[in-house]
């Protein structure tokens, strides 16, 4: 398409209400529907949260009551209240607010006075009240334009309410999943000992702050009691688990940062150095120090500089050295003064070093025998682009991991061998819930998986943006399933928390019409209801065909399936804080207590029975 002439006229001012409206990515990050924990709707909540938030780190307000349903936000807070006279510009003119001002706010989390405003402007319905001394101002706003202000008296408590409904047309099919939010106030309790957060009913305290986050994490995993440090500044607390990789939450004037920043980075370098300078004659490598270790780290900052407006990331540089060495030396009196756990810590890093040389060796034995069978790997049929996304390359890259020959071939012959690859699992793999690494290079088919993947170093260089879990829809595929997730989970689990992994969903079902004149007229059915509302609109001449397996849809049906409408699942394991635990009571060797709960929990349809 020809561009048009660059005039005068192609320059446009835009207010900044509709600045947000426009651009609504610069300011809440991404959009979404509301089914990963980072769309912008939970991003809303998050800036009426903070704002509650503040007003408790600075001494007002210990209880916020948060009622939230499918599409509608209220808060409330016992905190100060707005100034009575700049209501409506708090939350509707950019660049306002009190938290310019340390003398009033001195650790705050939301500090560029545009949060609140971008809630009001991408809210189809936005409300504002405030009270304070027994006088009230209420604004009312619709996707931003003002619709009118209330003045009075009341005998309600000082403090704001916050009431927001985010708008359908940019968050498209949006709903609050009760998982997500449920999340984002545990974590907002941890990091504000003291503060209850009611959410619909249910209250969300902390009085050890992040020790309290690390043992509900941790729980029975743990090997030894987390060590844990907390002053007006700096708070952490980390224990070492038998997991493979190592897990850290951090945050930063009670706000978690996803991507971490400066404070995470420093605090695992220091947690390193003190452990080294603790048992200065073994001199560990920081990955042996770091495997299995799950950590919390949280700073205070006056002037916390963020990536972007959703504060994801902390970039304050300037506090890097001084924080490795606080922690570094808190760390090294952690030790000395418990000796027992300090014992702990050295014998589980020296378990790992050891593994880590054993499995140099296995590594080595497995590459040499992968070169000697074929320089590619033979279950893998690949594509021509590869995922790179500092490049900006291989975008929208996807690999079918199928079982057995005829899958294999529906599926090669039918996908776009552009950017869609397919591996062949021979039978059904190990489940690996209990196994160690060295499996991975051991087991032929796992190592080749592996390599077709290229993650046996890291999934930064995974070749595929989404892995996609082609299974029969029968028994054993599932089965297949449940172990392909064990796997990813047990040793890439990054894969999986990054949103790289998913499930195919395949017809269950095609009704035609047993009638000639209508008999190529094929409906495709996900589920019974889909079937039902088929045979419905056919009539009494509809025929079914059940498929169980992807050998039995042709390879011109096939394309339908896998090409621009392909219905994928996400495996989302965000919502479950306890996943590990999960994954042993379904996947390890319990099977007596495990075949006890599916009993106690069946659900028999009464018309099944004969």
């Amino acid at each position: 398409m020809a561009l048009k002439e660059y005039t005068d006229q192609s320059i446009q001012q835009l207010s900044s209400l509709e600045h947000i409206r426009k651009r609504s990515g610069m300011y809440i990050g991404r959009l979404g529907d509301g089914s990963d924990y980072n769309d912008g709707i939970y991003i809303l909540l998050k800036e009426v949260l903070d704002n509650a938030v503040d007003e408790f780190i600075s001494g007002y307000g210990k209880r916020v009551e948060i009622n939230v349903t499918d599409d509608r936000v209220t808060c409330r807070d016992y905190g100060r209240g707005i100034p009575l006279g700049k209501v409506r510009e708090c939350v509707s003119q950019i660049n306002t607010g009190g938290k310019f001002n340390d003398d009033v706010f001195q650790f705050s989390v939301g500090m560029n006075g545009v949060g609140t405003k971008a809630v009001n402007a991408l809210s189809t319905r936005f409300l504002a009240k405030s009270i304070r001394n027994g006088e009230f101002v209420q604004v009312e706003y619709e996707r931003g334009e003002f619709k009118g202000e209330t003045k009075g008296s009341t005998t309600e408590r000082n403090g704001t309410l916050i009431d927001f409904t985010p708008d359908p047309t940019i968050f498209k099919g949006y709903r609050f999943l009760t998982e997500h939010v449920e999340r984002r106030m545990r974590l907002t309790s941890y990091l504000n000992s003291g503060l209850a957060i009611v959410l619909n009913g249910t209250t969300y305290r902390s009085e050890q702050g992040l020790l309290d986050l690390m043992n509900d994490e941790v729980q029975f995993e743990k090997l030894y009691d987390p060590f844990y440090y907390r002053d007006a500044t700096l708070e952490f607390s980390f224990t070492h688990t038998n997991r493979f990789n190592e897990e850290y939450f951090s945050f930063v004037n009670g706000q978690y940062t996803d991507d971490g920043g400066t404070h995470l980075s420093a605090f695992k370098e220091a947690l390193a150095r003190g452990v080294n300078e603790f048992s200065p004659k073994s001199k560990f490598e920081a990955d042996d120090i770091r495997e299995g270790m799950v950590g919390a780290v949280s700073v205070r900052l006056k002037e916390p500089m963020f990536e972007s407006q959703t504060k994801n990331k902390l970039v304050n540089v300037e506090i890097r050295s001084d924080l490795i060495a606080k922690i570094k030396q808190l760390v090294v009196e952690m030790l000395n003064r418990n000796p027992a756990c300090a014992q702990k810590i050295v014998d589980k890093i020296e378990d790992t070093r050891k593994l880590r040389k054993e499995l140099n060796s296995v590594k080595k034995a497995a590459r040499e025998r992968s070169k000697s069978v074929s320089i590619r790997v033979p279950q893998l049929r690949d594509c021509k682009q590869h995922y790179d996304p500092k490049k900006g390359k291989g975008l929208g890259t996807e690999i079918f991991i199928c079982e057995g020959a005829s899958a294999a071939g529906t599926l090669t012959a039918s996908r776009k061998p552009d950017f869609q690859a397919v591996f062949t699992l021979r039978g059904k793999p190990l489940n690996t819930v209990d196994l160690r690494r060295d499996v991975l290079y051991k087991n032929v088919e796992l190592f080749n998986l592996m390599c077709a993947l290229d993650i046996a170093d890291s999934i930064d260089s995974l070749r595929y943006e989404r892995v996609i879990l082609a299974t029969d829809a029968d028994v054993d595929g599932l089965h297949i399933r449940n172990l392909m997730i064990t796997y990813f989970m047990r040793f890439f689990d990054r894969l999986v928390r990054e949103g790289h992994l998913y499930i195919l969903e395949t017809p269950l079902f095609r009704v035609r019409s047993s009638n000639k004149k209508k008999a190529d007229q094929n409906v495709y059915c996900y589920n019974e209801q889909e079937r039902d509302a088929a045979v419905a609109k056919i009539g009494a001449s509809a025929e079914i065909t059940r498929f169980k397996g992807l050998g039995e849809v042709s390879t011109e049906e096939f394309k339908a399936f896998i090409g621009e409408n392909m219905r994928l699942t996400p495996v989302d394991v965000n919502h479950d804080t306890h996943l590990q635990d999960t994954i042993q009571f379904y996947m390890g060797e319990n099977t007596r207590t495990r075949r006890q709960y599916i009993l106690d929990h069946l659900v028999v349809n009464p018309e099944d029975v004969v």
